[in-house]
């Protein structure tokens, strides 16, 4: 847990948007030292122009989270400007449903590359860095937060390639905290897992690289398209509220960070699912007319 902010450093994922950058304009109201990194140039320029009108000493790095090299170029590069960062927030993510089995090769390549392998790479990278720093230091205090989902905890349907990159970051991080509780009590993780929250995920298509352009896209995924951005453009969490939450866990030390408490109602069902070896619960048992309207577009597609 960190209780003093000022002073510190920050390195952030996706952070031109959403938590990215809400979470970015809470260090700058503290005092820290921002390493700001995201693949959207012009987002990532206004983010560093925020920061800096702040008076933040500013860190910024356009990278592709997935991409192993870039992310070796910037932990190199946050060592030699702050040394080891005390606030990791593995925060950057994109979004993409459909049948599971419509999903190509590129798509899970994206996927996985941003929401998996980018917090994978985050924590093998920073974490040494952080454990030196504590062991040199008895006062030093530092602490990771994974930004996962609710569909990491469930598994909603027509949106199977989301779950499984978000499954996995949960697993990663439940572990993480598990892993540094055995060698360290200066370090710390916390696990996000935000429900509808407005944060643009659901236009992440936009920073799609062309070397894994989609193919014409199926019905399926259409159709998820469309929900994701009703639900996600009609959330009534800000994403500030989130980040707030998240400055809030990094200082208390709490593991479980939830946008919409309420929403574990339905991991609590599919736990009992798991416990009672039952058939998966119908995700639109509250909601049926939900789940008539997806199977009547699906089945006539």
């Amino acid at each position: 847990m960190i209780e003093d902010f000022a002073g510190k450093t920050a390195v952030l994922t996706g952070a031109g948007s959403g938590f990215g950058l809400e979470c970015a304009r809470i260090g700058m109201q503290r005092g820290m030292n921002l390493v700001l990194v995201d693949v959207q140039q012009d987002a990532l320029d206004a983010a560093e122009s925020e920061a800096i009108a702040a008076g933040c000493q500013v860190l910024a790095r356009r990278v592709d989270v997935s991409d192993a090299a870039q992310m070796e170029q910037l932990a190199q590069a946050v060592h030699e400007r702050f040394g080891a960062p005390h606030f990791v927030f593995n925060n950057a993510g994109v979004g993409a449903g459909g049948l599971v089995w419509e999903n190509s090769v590129a798509d899970w390549n994206w996927v996985l590359g941003v929401n998996l392998w980018g917090v994978i790479h985050g924590v093998r990278l920073f974490t040494p860095m952080m454990l030196a720093a504590a062991k040199k230091d008895a006062a030093w205090r530092g602490h990771i937060v994974n930004t996962a989902s609710m569909a990491g905890l469930l598994a909603p349907p027509n949106m199977g390639i989301y779950n499984v990159s978000k499954h996995a970051v949960v697993s990663l991080t439940e572990t993480l905290y598990q892993d540094l509780s055995l060698v360290t009590d200066q370090v710390g993780a916390s696990l996000l897992c935000p429900f509808f929250v407005p944060t643009g995920i659901s236009q992440s298509h936009r920073n799609r690289p062309a070397t894994l352009a989609a193919d014409k896209p199926t019905q399926s995924q259409i159709i998820g398209q469309a929900m994701s951005d009703k639900a996600v453009g009609s959330g009534k969490i800000t994403a500030a509220e989130v980040a707030h939450k998240v400055f809030d866990a990094v200082a208390s030390g709490q593991f479980y960070i939830f946008s919409h408490p309420k929403a574990l109602a339905s991991v609590q069902t599919r736990m009992e699912d798991v416990i009672q070896a039952r058939n998966p619960t119908d995700p639109f048992a509250d909601k049926p007319e939900l789940g008539q309207q997806l199977r009547a577009q699906l089945r006539t597609a």
